[in-house]
C-alpha cells in the first residue's frame, strides 16, 4: 500500500503566537493520527519558484490515513487555532508504491 504525506510550505507566517499554539495542539494529532514527522524546519535548498520558508513533511501509512488525520477533530480544533496566522500551501499527496 502506498504510504500518505502531508507536504506544507509557509509562504507568510504573520501571527507566530498562533503558529506556537496551533504546533502545540498539531503534533500530538497528528501522531494520534499515525503521522511520522519527517521534516520541519531544516536547511532548504530552493530552486526554481521555490521559495526558502518553513517547510513540513509528514508520512503515514497511506494515503486514506493522511486524509483521515487531517479531517479529525483534533486536527481541525488545531486548525481553527492557527486560522489567519499563516498562509501555506498544504497538500496530502500520495507516495509512490
Amino acid at each position: 500500500m502506498a504510504k500518505g504525506y502531508w507536504a506544507s510550505i509557509y509562504r507568510v507566517i504573520s501571527d507566530p503566537e498562533k503558529l506556537a499554539a496551533y504546533n502545540k495542539l498539531a503534533g500530538p494529532a497528528v501522531r494520534a493520527g499515525g503521522g511520522r514527522l519527517l521534516s520541519r524546519d531544516g536547511r532548504v535548498a530552493t530552486r526554481e519558484a521555490g521559495i526558502a520558508e518553513r517547510a513540513v513533511l509528514i508520512e503515514f501509512d497511506s494515503f486514506e490515513q493522511a486524509v483521515a488525520a487531517y479531517e479529525s477533530e483534533a486536527y481541525q480544533e488545531a486548525l481553527a487555532v492557527l486560522a489567519d496566522g499563516v498562509e501555506r500551501d498544504f497538500r496530502i499527496v500520495e507516495g509512490i508504491d
